[in-house]
């Protein structure tokens, strides 16, 4: 999650480097890859593949983690529990990464360079006619492996339960410092210009009507294209709407508490009331001195433990899956994402997006263009219909689902690419 609803500023300069200087030749490869993509004979085939020096120095700083005492109480207030840390470092031990590149192998991969930076993208494109393109970016501490269970049901719908006509064509681009894309050289790569480097993406993939999904930094950069109104953007989808009435945002900040809420706002308060008071730990550090994380760049035990402690409701759903559970998220699922930020090299850099934005996440942006929201229970927050419709007043779309929290497109694929498919046909043909 990123940004509170109100801004909490800092801020020094920090030095930024780039893709070349924290990935080695011999595990970041550019080259023969897929076919490029039609009309765009700037995108260069990707492939990655990771040395197998860099799999085993990643074992032997597993195995060599030093371990802190046990928590003193038997719950999770008090961070990230010991037990669900040497359980993901047992199975991370066991951990097939082959098999996670072999998945990501099979799917078409590009670079394109855009305002000076090397942006990593997957597209799919799928057999069926008429497909409408669909740009899905992921947010933190996700990556591409998040969106990588919804590329099927959307470019092959038919194997899913879904009619012919609701096919998509798939851009899943890395963002900028995060996974396979370069980390830029200097600062400024807020999600605004992230959005426009979206926008230059889609009309080089000569998509001339698409749309837009995201959730976490992936809603701030979507909402961000949106008010940009490119020609060509028809549009958006978010699992993480940016809705807080002002009077919620300074009872945040730590005015009165909201009077007079109905059953669904008042869920929606308990939860924002909780994470503001018990979640933002890891967004006020990344948001004023990421570069002070130095230890998520250098243990990787370090880094999983810092990534799993996102809110209270994504830790529950991913803790649960290192203890025998396995609804929902695995623990290959799990340790692939923590993995990919390994490997590359961008804990840190990634975190500097928090640096970056001056947004107020939460609040309404003024989105004009159209407008679907899947609202989720175990979100930070679930956006109520009342919240919703008054953030975004051409709102085509809204559902509120029985089952799933952030990572809502890795945790419950099936659900999420059905709500991408209704949530956009009326926008097809119009």
């Amino acid at each position: 999650m990123p940004k509170l609803p109100f801004r909490m500023r800092r801020r020094a300069t920090p030095e930024s480097r780039t893709r070349t200087d924290v990935a080695t030749a011999d595990a970041l490869k550019v080259g023969a890859g897929p076919t490029e993509p039609a009309n765009d004979a700037s995108a260069k085939p990707f492939t990655f593949r990771a040395s197998n020096d860099a799999l085993e120095d990643l074992r032997r700083r597993i195995a060599a983690v030093r371990w802190p005492t046990r928590e003193l109480v038997d719950d999770a207030s008090q961070g990230v529990q010991l037990a669900t840390m040497q359980a993901l470092a047992r199975q991370w031990l066991e951990h097939d990464w082959r098999a996670c590149e072999a998945r990501l192998a099979a799917l078409p991969q590009f670079v394109m360079r855009i305002d000076g930076v090397d942006v990593h993208f997957i597209h799919v494109r799928s057999k069926h006619p008429d497909a409408l393109p669909i740009i899905v970016t992921h947010g933190w501490p996700g990556s591409i492996i998040e969106q990588l269970k919804i590329v099927d049901p959307l470019v092959n719908p038919t194997a899913h339960g879904g009619a012919a006509a609701d096919a998509f064509d798939i851009i899943i681009p890395s963002l900028p410092g995060h996974g396979f894309s370069e980390v830029p050289r200097e600062p400024g790569w807020d999600p605004i210009r992230i959005a426009r480097a979206w926008i230059v993406l889609m009309q080089r993939l000569g998509c001339a009507r698409y749309v837009a999904q995201g959730g976490d930094w992936g809603n701030a950069v979507t909402e961000q294209m949106a008010l940009l109104e490119p020609p060509g953007l028809i549009g958006i989808h978010t699992n993480m709407p940016a809705t807080l009435p002002d009077y919620i945002s300074k009872a945040l900040a730590g005015g009165p508490a909201p009077t007079g809420l109905d059953a669904d706002e008042q869920y929606a308060w308990d939860q924002l009331d909780f994470f503001f008071k018990h979640g933002l730990s890891y967004a006020q550090e990344m948001s004023n001195r990421p570069q002070t994380l130095y230890g998520i760049e250098d243990s990787p035990v370090g880094l999983a433990a810092w990534m799993l402690d996102h809110d209270a409701r994504s830790y529950a759903l991913i803790a649960r899956v290192f203890s025998g559970q396995s609804e929902g998220l695995t623990a290959t699922d799990v340790l692939d994402n923590i993995t990919l930020y390994w490997l590359t090299r961008t804990a840190v850099s990634s975190a500097r997006l928090y640096w970056e934005s001056k947004l107020a996440f939460f609040a309404p942006k003024g989105v004009r263009i159209p407008v679907a929201v899947s609202a989720f229970p175990d979100e930070i927050y679930t956006a109520p219909r009342s919240w919703t419709d008054r953030a975004y007043p051409n709102l085509i779309h809204y559902n509120r689902l029985p089952k799933g929290g952030h990572f809502a497109a890795w945790e419950q694929p099936q659900a999420f690419a059905s709500e991408l498919r209704t949530a956009f046909r009326p926008l097809r043909h119009a």
